[in-house]
């Protein structure tokens, strides 16, 4: 049987990071090879963490890493992604988050979180990783890290942890050892991904079940507008204080425990309880883009693919006048696509401020489409995007 692009792409980079792992540390003895993707959100962005709904898919993009127990309690790091960085060495006694660890940071809060929860380590490990998920773009690179470290651990150390314990892990490593305050979303796409499903979560009480997405004739294509971004520095906490003082505020006119209990009516009835006119706004998208994504959703199951794509661009306004996470890069991208025929629907994904913005383009539109709208992007922003046409994945595996 012909093996497919995708299968045939993660033998070439499991021989890859297994030469690279024998150059770095002497030999790839005892090393075993995993993969955790990357995700993309459909729709439903900065509902996560406020108890909505969301619409991510894992992607068959992802990090491949190579694990080996050591006899000690060293831990040393390598990345084919920041080979200037070389060898990075922390142990098992220095599991603190620090700037001069860089991206290990990821991977150490994971072994820290498990070491938390009771899973202590025997030993320490050697690790090397190689992404294909372009850095700081908005597909959850590092929850991919994350994800990837809780799988490398469950399968060397016999850890009894389901793929959602892993994701659950992931966002309270994030948390409380790098400090981010993320939702859940990032790690649960990755961990629970499913091949040509999306997953339609309730952040509430993380309910969920698996939608098959049948895009005829079209495919989902990432553009990726090449500013870099990091979540602790950005606005990300900012928003996310903002829309918990507007549900305190809130919480004394209506009886609810998060926003996405709200649907819009109620909120137009109770929202002069929320004083500031920019925690009103922060409210109102947070309510509204739960209300879409369920509207998405039920869309989708209709197979009403043009509903889907109008309810994916009102998104995307909402999150550039109400919460204002887009900025110049990702509205250009955004709105260069929609001048297109054949773009069913477009919006940026992720955190926002910059990052990038995913759109479902009809087969015969995308060279077009990318052509176009990487010739507006490089001529307004100065420097180019890039683009992926990308498929569905699985969620983490052991290569071998």
């Amino acid at each position: 049987m012909q093996r497919s692009e995708t299968e045939s792409l993660k033998d070439r980079m499991t021989e890859a990071v297994l030469q690279k792992f024998e150059e770095i540390f002497g030999d790839a003895q005892g090393a075993r090879v995993f993969f955790a993707p990357g995700r993309v959100n459909l729709i439903g962005e900065h509902t996560d963490y406020n108890g909505g709904h969301v619409f991510p898919c894992a992607l068959t993009i992802g990090t491949y890493g190579v694990a080996r127990k050591r006899d000690d309690r060293l831990l040393r790091f390598y990345s084919m992604n920041f080979e200037q960085a070389g060898v990075i060495r922390s142990s098992l006694d220095e599991l603190a988050a620090s700037e001069e660890a860089g991206w290990t940071n990821y991977p150490k809060g994971v072994i820290w979180a498990f070491e938390e929860k009771g899973m202590k380590l025997p030993c320490g490990l050697d690790i090397l990783l190689n992404g294909n998920i372009p850095n700081g773009s908005g597909l959850s690179s590092s929850a991919s890290v994350e994800i990837l470290t809780g799988a490398m651990l469950r399968e060397l150390f016999g850890f009894q942890v389901t793929n959602q314990d892993l994701a659950l892990i992931g966002q309270y490593s994030e948390n409380n050892f790098n400090k981010v305050n993320c939702g859940i979303m990032d790690q649960f796409a990755i961990a629970m991904g499913k091949k040509d499903h999306a997953i339609f979560l309730d952040t509430a009480d993380l309910s969920y079940e698996y939608a098959p997405i049948a895009l005829p004739g079209a495919k989902i294509v990432i553009s990726c507008s090449n500013k870099k971004r990091g979540l602790g520095d950005s606005k990300y906490n900012q928003r996310r204080s903002e829309c918990e003082a507007a549900l305190a505020e809130l919480q004394k006119a209506v009886d609810i425990k998060s926003l996405g209990d709200l649907d819009l009516e109620t909120f137009e009835k109770y929202q002069t309880a929320v004083r500031d006119d920019i925690r009103r706004r922060r409210a109102r998208h947070a309510v509204s883009e739960n209300q879409r994504t369920i509207r998405a959703v039920e869309a989708l199951k209709r197979g009403d693919i043009a509903e889907f794509g109008k309810l994916m661009n009102a998104s995307h306004i909402s999150l550039r006048d109400d919460y204002e996470v887009t900025g110049a890069e990702l509205d250009t991208l955004v709105e260069e696509a929609w001048k297109i025929d054949g773009v069913i629907g477009s919006r940026m994904t992720g955190a926002g401020f910059g990052g990038c913005t995913v759109s479902i383009v009809k087969n015969e539109a995308i060279d077009g489409f990318i052509r176009r709208v990487g010739e507006a992007y490089l001529k307004k922003i100065g420097y180019a995007a890039d683009f992926y046409a990308v498929e569905i994945g699985d969620g983490p595996v052991t290569l071998m």
